[in-house]
């Protein structure tokens, strides 16, 4: 960056120096050598007091205030030597931010302004006196590449309060051109940046010092414009022209000013512009490393968070589980299993982020690390849901649903899901059920979790040409409720007697599956036999090694009323009705950095995206929109001016065609049943978390 920077401003400090030896001081250099200070000058100048000088807030690199409270920059040795030349003293005052009035000058005793842009509108203004150019530089645009720049287009521009005249002087040249202000030179660059403005039209100088600050790589120069700028004093007087002391004071003063600038050469002022401009190059900050490699730094942060979470919950859930009589090992071998867990994977991570800073501009090796580095915050994901899957049900903090389901449809959707990845491995796979009582009262989502973890393990423990089963049978007790049993064998390496034995408990796994590559987080098989206690039933296994292994699934239900094929039909007619190809995604989302992330993810599938930044302004957007534009809203939970609970809640009651019809996803951080069941009760379709699995996402949104 500092390389770039060097070039860059060797650039900028070249066509500095032509500004200043040829545009700006031309007329300077036809002049006959300067005349001494006439009498009443010198008079002046022997009973002047120290001069007070307005000075525009921090336009640098052309003045700002330092580190001491001194006025620096290209300006300030132009503006010593006037004061060594002249014999005058000046005091350097910082102008507050926004628009300064002469009425505030002289109220607070100001007698010059510094920064004028010498013009013809200031020159022959009636009691306006200025100075002659102390610099003289260029004006230039700035836009994002590919702006097409016409005089007669309708374009807006960015105004900073402190170049209010360039409005006057560009009004007439361009009629129609709109002016915006803006209090800063920052607050303009980013309203070109972010489409509020279509320009900015600013001092070289000044511009090429922000456009060294990463965030605005994407804005650039356009050469499309030949302008001057020329920066002189102005005498501080609200007086009209007249032959009153006071007036003759302010004349006395600009004079000896201009005398001063005359016999400054033009080759001075070049080496001034050209120490100021390396003295003042933009300094690379830590913010502007964070923002360059946001995308690296976040997927650590989602790691480091994930890692404080596992160590609280997993802490939590471990303390609550162990008896007081094991209680000094069994903190020692969970912390030490957890150490495992955290450590290999942070590992990776931290590995993987150094080597993108060493090799940043391979781009192949960048999308490589990266994907690693993606598939690892995947790993502490799963492991940090599994933890907390744990310590909730440990807690019995989890509530079963108790819903209307059909086993047969259940097993169908099980089988469809594993059937492909247990067949590309080369394994025979068969599912041979009978459900008398298929209609039940349960949890579909936590049975489906158990049985595909089932034939997941399966799958990683077997060898091509081994055997996958599924088995299901039901009994109907004196009571009325059905009981269930589902088994899952497979013909593969099998277990020992003694692994058996402690299979169920959390961070378990034999050393020679691990040793081949099949390792997981140990967990899986704890929560399953937590979840088939908690459906009032059990998880059981038969196993010896060389001669596969059989798990029994057991729970109990409730007898439910059979599936209405209705149900089936209005599912298909849903899924038929589907929109095809990308919709439009409207996004709700406050967070400046989640938000563009997200909305540069959308956008490189393909999909066309507007972000909001709360939920007030979604349903404006919302309403602005024609019927059928949006296809999908993305809402943040909680979110400024109007949460996201609310702005479904608005959307749903707008009298247009589209309000019930467009699908809107709940995408946050809070997970609770209680955030979940309040987003569908406010009219939300679906609950998507974060972090935010991509493909998922993807999936839904061209589902």
């Amino acid at each position: 960056m500092k390389i770039r920077g060097i070039c860059r401003a060797a650039a900028v400090i070249l066509s500095a120096a032509v500004a200043c030896g040829a545009a700006g001081l031309t007329a300077r250099a036809a002049e006959t050598p300067p005349a001494a200070f006439t009498e009443e000058e010198r008079a002046y100048i022997a009973q002047a007091k120290p001069l007070k000088v307005g000075y525009v807030r921090d336009r640098r690199p052309v003045s700002f205030c330092d580190g001491n409270g001194e006025l620096a920059g290209i300006s300030r040795p132009i503006f010593d030597r006037i004061a060594e030349i002249s014999g005058l003293t000046f005091q350097y005052v910082e102008l507050p931010e926004g628009q300064v009035t002469y009425d505030y000058l002289l109220q607070e005793g100001f007698d010059l302004v510094t920064g004028v842009e010498y013009n013809s509108e200031n020159q022959h203004a009636r009691g306006i006196l200025i100075s002659d150019p102390y610099l003289s530089s260029r004006k230039v645009i700035v836009a994002k590449e590919g702006l097409n720049f016409a005089s007669d287009a309708p374009l807006t521009v960015a105004i900073s309060t402190g170049s209010q005249t360039i409005k006057k002087v560009l009004s007439g040249q361009y009629p129609n051109f709109r002016f915006t202000d803006y209090p800063t030179m920052e607050a303009c660059l980013d309203a070109v940046k972010n489409g509020e403005a279509d320009l900015l039209i600013q001092n070289q100088y000044v511009t090429e010092y922000w456009l060294y600050k990463p965030i605005y790589n994407d804005l650039m120069v356009i050469p499309v414009m030949e302008m001057g700028d020329q920066l002189c004093f102005s005498a501080v007087t609200p007086l009209i022209e007249d032959s009153s002391p006071e007036w003759r004071e302010k004349e006395l003063l600009i004079s000896v000013i201009n005398k001063s600038i005359a016999q400054i050469p033009g080759s001075e002022i070049s080496a001034y512009v050209v120490s100021g401009t390396l003295e003042n190059m933009y300094e690379y900050t830590a913010a502007d490393f964070m923002y360059q490699h946001r995308y690296t730094l976040v997927l650590l942060g989602i790691a480091l968070l994930i890692i404080c979470l596992l160590g609280y919950t997993a802490l939590r859930a471990r303390f609550r589980s162990i008896s007081a009589q094991a209680d000094a090992k069994a903190k020692s071998d969970f912390l030490s299993t957890m150490s495992h867990e955290i450590r290999t994977p942070l590992n990776g991570l931290i590995s993987l982020n150094y080597l993108m800073q060493q090799n940043a501009d391979d781009r192949d090796k960048i999308t490589s690390y990266l994907k690693q580095s993606s598939n690892i915050s995947q790993y502490l994901l799963s492991l940090l849901n599994n933890i907390l899957d744990m310590s909730k049900l440990q807690d019995r903090e989890v509530t079963l649903e108790q819903k209307p389901l059909d086993l047969d449809l259940l097993l169908e959707t099980v089988e469809s899901v594993e059937r492909g990845g247990l067949e590309r491995k080369g394994l025979h796979f068969t599912v041979t059920a009978d459900f008398p009582y298929p209609g039940i009262l349960g949890d579909t989502v936590r049975i489906q979790q158990i049985l595909l973890h089932l034939l997941d393990n399966a799958r990683k423990y077997t060898q091509p040409g081994d055997t996958v089963t599924v088995s299901g049978s039901q009994t109907k007790d004196a009571h009325g409720d059905i009981l269930t049993q589902i088994r899952v064998r497979d013909t593969g390496r099998g277990m020992s007697e003694d692994f058996c034995k402690q299979i169920f408990q959390p961070f378990t796994q034999e050393r020679d599956t691990v040793s081949q590559g099949n390792g997981g987080t140990g967990l899986g098989l704890s929560i399953c036999s937590l979840l088939a206690k908690r459906m009032g039933g059990s998880l059981t296994v038969e196993s010896a090694l060389g001669e596969g292994s059989c798990f029994t699934f057991t729970f109990t239900a409730k007898p439910a009323a059979p599936v209405l094929e209705a149900a089936a039909a209005k599912d298909a007619e849903t899924g038929s009705a589907a929109q095809s190809g990308s919709p439009r995604i409207l996004i709700a989302e406050d967070n400046e950095l989640n938000g563009q992330i997200l909305t540069e993810l959308l956008e490189e599938e393909g999909f066309q995206v507007l972000r909001t930044e709360n939920g007030r302004k979604a349903v404006e957007a919302f309403e602005r929109s024609s019927p059928g534009e949006y296809g999908v809203i993305l809402m943040d939970l909680l979110m400024p001016e109007m949460n996201g609970f609310e702005a479904a809640e608005a959307i749903r009651a707008l009298n247009r065609p589209d309000a019930g019809t467009v699908k809107i996803y709940a995408c946050t951080a809070n997970t609770s049943q209680e955030d979940r069941d309040r987003a569908f009760r406010s009219g939300m379709d679906d609950f998507i978390a974060k972090p935010i699995n991509v493909t998922e996402l993807i999936r839904k949104l061209r589902g």
